[in-house]
């Protein structure tokens, strides 16, 4: 008979290819006004840490002074980047773990447990939530937006769980976008290159009268694919079309609203014999803002999201969300800022099963009801400040669930800002923990767990914002303790099959995450980031799962990024970024460190030409999953780019 460790191992890993195949073949707070792209780039490093932040607390408040492990990536951060894609700017993050895995899959998580289904991660793009419930996760590939239209991109390392609800374990990104009043005119960029083949977009931004502003965009691009470790082509190719508008509405001194939407269409290769994989959707929202005083205000938001994925011969998706917020913030007498809020979210999912996957039943509606408060209290005001909350939510898996938080930021000094935060946080089940088979017909080989319950974390944060001059430095340690970890259990043990989705695992992550910029000249900036982690996941007692965690975290123990921005002589700049990131021991995918830069000439002020070049130090290297016979590898890519503004 074979060895049960090692058989539990292979179901493991089986359960593992369960979960990605499909992926792989397959209500943030505006802020009132925001700095321009061009007065960014001016910015002293103690004007950047005074800019507004609304993700930690939601509402704004000075990013110096926030009690959490919280980095913001600016529009001039993006656009001197060189990144083309919304995840090659989440690089720009020293506090994520971001892995390429092919041509158009990533895998993106913070402080560990990532996976190309991540899934204790949540992610809002203007409000709106980015989530599949088929895996509580992102499909990365569908994500994207101008990014030249990006305000800035605040993340969060930590949980997040009692503002934004279940899944905001490991962290939450928020993108926010410009106002449609800063783009105005017409932007027209395009280029190629040897892996991005092609792509261009134009946005066009106007004013109906003196209170309305919009905004239009369309864009498409078409990337090669990534190569076997043979360096034959992996047969992931891919091309996309997206489009969409924004309008801004003041409609009176004390009402705003927004209503922008998406829609997009493209098409992923797969080996022949397989047709491409065909991915498309839209989304639209409504958002108003209410001034009710100068110490109260009001907002409410509703969007629709729709999106489609068939991967042809095995799986297939149409998802339809609605989702509906309200929010309030208040000040209460001089000491206290409360701030709360409803929601509710309806998804109707229907899936496509095959001989290879099932989900079961194919047709599903649930519904989520969501509560929360928080108010932050000034002990000593300007100095120190409790912030107390907690967030309600019910959902058709598990009924009631509570997340509740407290921080604490003390100012030292005017340049010194000490913060320390306890959470419990939740990742709620997703159909794949309740209704996922494999295969897609009896007898199974593994099971969804009708008994599968959330997921819990413990976190305990302690860290340290210093910004004076032109320093500023950031240091997070935390560690966190888990409940209730994915698993797979035997049913008839020792009989190695069928298996059962549970949570027989716990867990435990710590470590620490440091940043730090510095202006050398006043035309030249510096940066760098180091994160250490472990994470360490063992069976409860009575579980038959021995993977210790192999396809709930693979995530290296470190790394370290290093980026320069210097302004050179006639009309040039020039951006460098380096990153050393350590091995996946659990995917034997080896430590590698690499290169991108960017060179800008800009002749005039309307007109800007750039080269850049991705993955410089390697012809190619692998960054994610699979064995070293099977796992795809990326390749050294450069392309030019023009841009004019009219």
């Amino acid at each position: 008979m074979s060895d049960p460790r090692t058989v539990t191992a292979a179901t493991s890993m089986l359960l593992a290819l369960g979960l990605v195949c499909f992926a792989e073949a397959g209500f943030a707070q505006q802020p009132v006004s925001s700095a321009s792209a061009g007065a960014l780039k001016k910015l002293s490093i103690e004007q950047l840490m005074s800019l507004e932040v609304t993700s930690v607390s939601r509402r704004p408040e000075r990013l110096a002074q926030a009690a959490s492990a919280i980095q913001v990536i600016t529009q001039q951060d993006i656009r001197r980047s060189g990144a083309s894609s919304l995840p090659e700017a989440l690089r720009l993050a020293t506090n994520l773990q971001v892995a390429q895995v092919n041509a158009r899959d990533w895998a993106i998580s913070a402080r560990g447990f990532n996976s190309t289904t991540a899934n204790k991660l949540l992610v809002l793009i203007d409000g709106r939530t980015v989530y599949t419930p088929l895996y509580s996760g992102v499909f990365w590939d569908v994500q994207d937006v101008p990014l030249v239209d990006v305000d800035r991109i605040e993340v969060i390392s930590g949980p997040g769980a009692t503002l934004w609800g279940a899944n905001a374990v490991n962290g939450v990104i928020n993108v926010i976008t410009k106002n449609a009043r800063e783009t105005q005119g017409l932007v027209v960029s395009g280029g190629g290159g040897t892996e991005l083949r092609g792509f261009g977009t134009a946005r066009y931004g106007g004013a109906l009268g003196s209170h309305v502003n919009y905004r239009i965009y369309g864009k498409g691009w078409a990337r090669d694919p990534s190569v076997l470790p043979s360096g034959q082509d992996a047969t992931d190719d891919w091309h996309m079309e997206q489009g969409g508008f924004r309008l801004d509405w003041d409609a009176s001194p004390g009402n705003q609203v927004i209503l922008h939407g998406d829609l997009y269409d493209g098409r992923i290769g797969q080996p022949s014999p397989a047709a491409d994989i065909a991915v498309s959707g839209g989304n639209v929202m409504a958002r108003w803002s209410h001034t009710i005083s100068e110490e109260s205000s009001l907002a409410a938001q509703l969007y629709y999201d729709r999106t489609h994925r068939d991967i042809p011969g095995t799986f297939g998706e149409d998802l339809d969300t609605y989702d509906v917020d309200l929010q309030h913030g208040t000040r209460l007498g001089t000491r206290h800022e409360v701030v709360w809020g409803l929601g509710y979210r309806l998804i109707n999912d229907r899936v496509v099963n095959s001989a290879l996957l099932a989900f079961l039943p194919p047709h599903v509606a649930r519904q989520w009801f969501t509560g929360f408060i928080q108010d932050e209290i000034a002990l000593v005001p300007n100095r120190l400040h409790v912030a107390l909350g907690t967030k309600v939510e019910h959902n058709d898996y598990t009924g009631y669930e509570i997340q509740p938080s407290g921080r604490v930021s003390w100012r030292l000094s005017p340049s010194g800002t000490l913060w320390a935060a306890v959470a419990r946080a939740l990742r709620t089940p997703s159909r794949i923990d309740r209704e996922l088979f494999f295969p897609g017909q009896p007898p199974y080989a593994i099971a969804g767990g009708p008994g599968f319950h959330s997921e819990e974390e413990l976190a305990y944060e302690l860290g340290y914002r210093h910004q004076r001059g032109a320093l500023a430095l950031s240091v997070a340690t935390f560690y966190s303790r888990y409940h209730g970890l994915r698993s797979v259990e035997q049913v008839n043990p020792p009989t190695p099959s069928p298996v059962v989705i549970a949570n027989g695992q716990y867990g435990e992550s710590y470590g620490a995450e440091v940043t730090a910029d510095y202006w050398i000249t006043k035309g030249w900036r510096v940066g760098a980031g180091h994160t250490e982690l472990r994470v360490h996941i063992w069976p409860n007692p009575g579980s038959t799962d021995t993977s210790r965690g192999a396809s709930e975290s693979q995530t290296p123990d470190r790394q370290f990024f290093l980026h320069s921005s210097v302004d050179l002589p006639a009309h040039l700049r020039f951006d460098a970024g380096l990153r050393a990131i350590g091995d996946i021991a659990k995917q034997q995918v080896p430590a590698y460190g690499e290169l991108n830069a960017r060179l800008t000439w800009q002749p005039t002020s309307q007109l800007d030409l750039s080269l850049v070049g991705q993955n410089l130090l390697h012809d190619r290297h692998a960054e994610f999953k699979g064995t070293p016979a099977t796992r795809r590898e990326i390749e050294r890519g450069v392309y030019g780019l023009v841009e004019w503004r009219f």
